[in-house]
């Protein structure tokens, strides 16, 4: 019997099934990894919809006959391409008499204040509320702002934090790994002119994009999400004109015989001492210093400066897979075929070797939350305005007693990065190159 369901246990998978599919019948294995891609899931909702679940604005209202989405309405003044009615500018929404209104679930925005009930009322404490549907379930601050929705506001932080962030690190990863592992130390050559160059140019590039409008970013930030995009294409615009230059110039001095010479360009060494020093620079300590020349904290830098800092291990990652792939016979064969690097790379090479970086990413996304959380719990590179749940166990030091601020936002961030370590996990044991047999 022993002998039989050991046979059962190694037997190989069925010669139809895809290497996707075995992948996924290998996670479903592990109860505790989809559990928590499951919960995962109603995370990312409640992130998504965080705006209509707790706000004080209501999410449909008629006022004076005319029937506005206020909630909606709101992201367009983010933007900056909208503005309020002049009937509800500067309104206390929880004061006006609306014709019908439909509430948000919890209504209470993360900034607002119900000063009768400030000074830290829990969860279970008398409060002076209107209603049953306007008690604090989960207490108040000092302030008086509800837990819950800052609780809510902070689940959309985080998942910001986790998804940009990684999504930073994940193409700076994927591109300079691809680059290491595919060229080497000899295959990428270039002329000497067309090096030399864009050496020279991408310097300036740097400068004319970013560094000399360092201001106007730094303002349309401060003004609104929807400026500071735009500010910021027009940076990368400016800084793709200017690298188009170069590029430009060596198709017409690369006919002189000493400027066109082919020169070998050591990617891997490059690459490789330039991880090693991206890895031994303090992700907190280049936040702080960031923040303390910036003339207002950003989540958005933050973000910006996690996902620079995180893309080594991808990196990593893709380099060992590439040092395997590019050998590999389709890869010989595109390069037989005449197709250029750049296709071979991103459309051949790059498609095949991701596997391991789904498990960096996993890992990578509770990092940067649980960085993010650290840097909020400190006061650093968040708007003082801005609710995460860092800042609302920081607020527990100022009243020890107030269980509440210390228990919620703690426990949410322990279940998250944790569950982004379970898919971690699940993720390692699914794509073990062992189940491919």
């Amino acid at each position: 019997m022993s002998a039989t369901t050991n046979k059962i246990q190694t037997a190989p998978a069925p010669l139809d099934q895809s290497y996707s599919a075995i992948v996924k019948r290998q996670f479903k294995k592990n109860r505790m990894a989809v559990w928590s891609l499951r919960f995962i899931y109603i995370v990312i909702f409640v992130g998504v919809f965080a705006d209509f679940i707790a706000n004080d604005l209501p999410i449909a209202c008629s006022y004076k006959g005319n029937t506005y989405f206020p909630v909606m309405n709101s992201y367009g003044v983010s933007l900056g391409i909208s503005k309020w009615h002049t009937d509800l500018a500067n309104v206390d929404w929880h004061a006006l008499k609306y014709d019908w209104a439909v509430l948000s679930l919890i209504p209470y925005s993360p900034q607002f204040m119900d000063l009768k009930n400030a000074d830290f009322k829990g969860p279970f404490d008398e409060q002076d509320v209107p209603s049953f549907k306007f008690k604090h379930f989960l207490g108040t601050d000092k302030l008086g702002r509800d837990v819950m929705s800052g609780m809510i506001q902070g689940t959309r932080v985080a998942m910001m934090v986790g998804v940009i962030s990684m999504s930073i690190a994940v193409i700076i990863g994927i591109v300079l790994g691809a680059m290491a592992g595919y060229f080497g130390d000899t295959k990428l050559k270039m002329s000497r002119v067309r090096l030399y160059l864009n050496l020279l140019f991408l310097c300036l590039a740097v400068f004319y994009a970013f560094m000399a409008r360092s201001y106007a970013l730094s303002d349309a930030l401060s003004e609104n999400i929807g400026k500071f995009i735009i500010e910021l294409v027009i940076s990368f615009v400016i800084f793709t004109v200017i690298m188009i230059i170069p590029n430009l110039l060596s198709i017409v001095l690369k006919k002189v015989p000493f400027l066109g010479k082919q020169i070998s360009i050591p990617m891997d060494i490059l690459i490789s001492r330039l991880i090693e020093v991206m890895v031994s620079v303090p992700t907190i300590l280049l936040i702080l210093s960031i923040c303390a020349i910036m003339n207002k904290p950003s989540i958005f830098i933050t973000m910006i400066v996690i996902g620079f800092l995180g893309w080594t291990g991808i990196a990593k990652y893709v380099r060992a897979e590439l040092l395997k792939v590019r050998s590999l016979e389709f890869i010989e064969a595109a390069q037989a075929m005449g197709l250029s690097e750049a296709r071979i790379i991103f459309k051949h090479a790059i498609p095949n070797s991701l596997t391991s970086v789904l498990i960096t990413i996993a890992f990578g996304v509770a990092g940067a939350i649980l960085t993010e959380s650290s840097l909020s719990f400190l006061g650093i590179g968040v708007a003082p305005e801005q609710v995460t749940w860092g800042s609302l166990l920081s607020a527990a030091r100022s009243y020890v007693p107030a269980w509440w601020l210390a228990i919620f936002p703690g426990f949410a961030i322990f279940i998250t990065v944790t569950i982004f370590n379970l898919i971690g996990e699940g993720l390692t044991d699914a794509l073990d190159p062992r189940m491919k047999q």
